[in-house]
């Protein structure tokens, strides 16, 4: 279900393709993509939809780019985002640099899910909120932007190249129609 069926780089050249064939704003749909980008960051899964568009609305951005940036975040990129947006939320907020990832939430071990009702749930969130998910959302902040904006930078170029071809190739077929 969360494997591709032909290929990663299939679905990515797709994605890509989908992207560049967007109208709207070279700016807004390089915005939508940054802002997918930067929402892939955050450890709220189920939620990067929602704050993708949010982010694409404050920096009007296109909504359906956005729902496609998201793709950036995917089982094989997330452990590395959130080894990365952890390491460096815990170096934001403490000040050291821990070498492993796992220093410190020895504590999580101790949860049994058995035994969580619907308390027990809030009681795993309050547990999980300062050691785990705060240092993650803090290090999404400057990972996020700073991808963000590299993403932001490589669309608005291809989409900028992607469509002078386009026109170039219009123009061409134009030409051949007329002067049969």
């Amino acid at each position: 279900m969360l494997w591709p069926r032909r290929s990663w780089s299939r679905s990515a050249k797709y994605v890509t393709k989908r992207i560049l064939r967007l109208t709207g704003s070279p700016h807004a749909v390089s915005a939508g993509v940054a802002a997918g980008v930067f929402a892939s960051f955050t450890p709220f899964l189920g939620l990067h939809f929602i704050i993708a568009f949010a982010v694409a609305y404050l920096i009007a951005g296109n909504f359906l780019a956005a729902a496609m940036g998201t793709f950036f975040g995917n089982p094989i990129s997330f452990p590395f985002i959130w080894t990365s947006t952890y390491k460096i939320g815990n170096f934001i907020l403490t000040g050291e640099w821990n070498g492993a990832v796992g220093e410190g939430l020895s504590e999580l071990a101790e949860i049994d899910i058995a035994e969580v009702g619907f308390t027990g749930f809030f009681n795993i969130l309050e547990g999980l909120w300062h050691p785990l998910i705060k240092p993650m959302s803090i290090g999404a902040v400057p990972l996020g932007v700073a991808f963000g904006i590299g993403f932001y930078i490589a669309t608005r170029w291809a989409t900028g190249a992607f469509r002078r071809a386009r026109a170039r190739r219009l123009a061409r077929k134009a030409n051949k129609i007329k002067a049969a």
